[in-house]
C-alpha cells in the first residue's frame, strides 16, 4: 500500500485557533503552536496540497555555498518544521548525494505527515561531462538514490532540474517526463513538477507535454530586480499548476554583503542592485527583509524557498515572513522600487550559464591542439 494515500489530520486543541489551510500537516504535540498560527499558507495549484508562504531550500545542507555543521542543518530543519515549515526544497545535485543523506538524517525523527518534500533529477556532478543526464534510465535509479538517502518511500513531487540545460526540450517531454510518470505510477511520487531558470520553457513544456505537470520551481524570477514571473501567473492558473518560488534575494544580489563572485547577472544588474543594498543600510533597513517580504506578498506564488545552514538565519526568516513592515520600511521600500528596481525593466541573466555549459562541453569534444 503507498502510504502516502492516508496523510492524518490532527484535531487541534480548543484554544488554537489555527486556519483550516494548515490542518493537514499539523501534528497536536509537535508544532509550535503560536509559530504555525503566524503563518501563511497557500494552495499549490491544483494539487490540493496546501503549503507555507515560506519554505526550506535544503541546499545549504549540501555545503555548496560555504562550510556546514551537519548537526546545525539537522536544527534548522527541526526549527523550521515546528514552526509551520511544511515544504523542504532538495535535490541530487545539492553537495552531490549531502544536502539529501543530511536531510534523512534530520526527518527520522520528524513526522512524515508534518512536511510536503521536493527533490529532483536531472543534474549531478560538478564536472561538465557528468553534470546533467535526463536520460529514462538514469532518471529512474535517480529517483531510487534520493529515496535511499532520505529514508523515504516517495516524495511529495519530484522534479525536472534545470531542464534549460538539455540537449533539446524534446528530451524533457519525450524521454524525462514519461520516466517521472512511471515513477509516480509506482508511488515513489505523489506530483511531477519542472525547474528551470527560463521563464519561457515552462509555456512551452506544459503546451507540449502528454504527462501532467503539477508544478513549476524557478528561482530569482520573483524578485525586487526581476519580477517577469508575474506575467506568467494567468497561464499556471489556467492550467493549474502550482508556483514555487526560490531566491527572493536573488541569490544574493538583494543582500547587505552582496552576491558571490561566481554570480551569472550583468554589471549593470549587480551594481544596481548594490546601490539599492547601499540606501537600505544607510537608512537602517535590511534589504533582504524586505525583498523576502516583497517576494512573499506576490499573488499566484504559492511558496517562496529559502535555504540557510544556520539556525539564527532561519529564525530571521520566518521573523521576517510573520512581521509586516513598519511604515519606515514600506517607505524605503517604495523608493528602492522607484529608483532602482523598475529603471532594471526586469533586466536578467537569461541564456548565459547555459550558453558557458555548452562551450565547456564543446571544448571537451574538441581533439586537443
Amino acid at each position: 500500500m503507498n502510504n502516502w494515500i492516508f496523510r492524518p489530520y490532527f484535531n487541534l486543541k480548543a484554544d488554537r485557533k489555527l486556519s483550516t489551510m494548515d490542518q493537514a500537516t499539523y501534528v497536536s504535540g509537535f508544532h509550535d503552536n503560536e509559530a504555525v498560527a503566524k503563518m501563511p499558507y497557500n494552495v499549490l495549484g491544483n494539487t490540493g496540497l496546501t503549503v507555507s508562504a515560506l519554505s526550506l531550500g535544503a541546499s545549504s545542507f549540501g555545503s555548496v555555498f560555504r562550510s556546514t555543521d551537519d548537526s546545525e542543518s539537522v536544527r534548522v530543519l527541526e526549527t523550521a518544521i515546528r514552526s509551520g515549515v511544511n515544504l523542504v526544497d532538495v535535490a541530487p545535485w545539492y553537495g552531490h548525494g549531502k544536502a539529501e543523506s543530511v536531510l534523512g538524517k534530520g526527518l527520522v525523527n520528524i513526522p512524515r505527515s508534518s512536511y510536503y518534500l521536493t527533490t529532483k533529477v536531472g543534474r549531478y556532478q560538478p564536472e561538465p561531462e557528468a553534470m546533467f543526464d535526463f536520460r529514462a534510465e538514469r532518471v529512474i535509479s535517480s529517483v531510487d538514490e534520493s529515496l535511499h538517502r532520505l529514508g523515504l518511500d516517495f516524495v511529495d513531487v519530484i522534479q525536472v532540474h534545470d531542464m534549460e540545460f538539455a540537449p533539446s526540450l524534446d528530451l524533457i517531454i519525450n524521454e524525462t517526463l514519461p520516466a517521472l510518470q512511471k515513477v509516480k505510477d509506482a508511488g515513489k511520487a505523489r506530483f511531477i513538477g519542472i525547474t528551470g531558470y527560463p521563464l519561457e520553457n515552462f509555456r512551452t513544456v506544459l503546451t507540449k507535454s502528454q504527462v501532467k505537470i503539477d508544478t513549476v520551481l524557478t528561482y530569482c524570477r520573483g524578485c525586487m530586480n526581476d519580477n517577469s514571473l508575474q506575467g506568467y501567473m494567468p497561464f499556471f492558473k489556467e492550467r493549474g499548476v502550482g508556483v514555487i518560488n526560490a531566491s527572493a534575494i536573488g541569490m544574493g544580489l538583494l543582500s547587505s554583503r552582496g552576491p558571490a563572485a561566481w554570480h551569472p547577472a550583468t554589471p549593470d544588474i549587480k551594481t544596481t542592485c548594490a546601490d539599492a543594498a547601499m540606501y537600505c543600510q544607510n537608512e537602517g533597513v535590511d534589504i533582504s527583509r524586505l525583498a523576502l517580504k516583497f517576494t512573499v506578498d506576490q499573488p499566484g506564488i504559492a511558496t517562496t524557498l529559502v535555504s540557510t545552514a544556520s539556525v539564527e538565519n532561519m529564525k530571521k526568516n520566518l521573523e521576517s515572513t510573520w512581521t509586516p513592515l513598519t511604515q519606515k520600511e514600506r517607505t524605503v521600500l517604495d523608493t528602492v522600487m522607484d529608483k532602482y528596481m523598475k529603471p532594471l525593466h526586469n533586466r536578467n541573466w537569461e541564456g548565459i550559464e547555459v550558453a558557458n555549459y555548452w562551450k565547456q562541453i564543446n571544448e571537451l569534444k574538441s581533439p586537443s591542439t
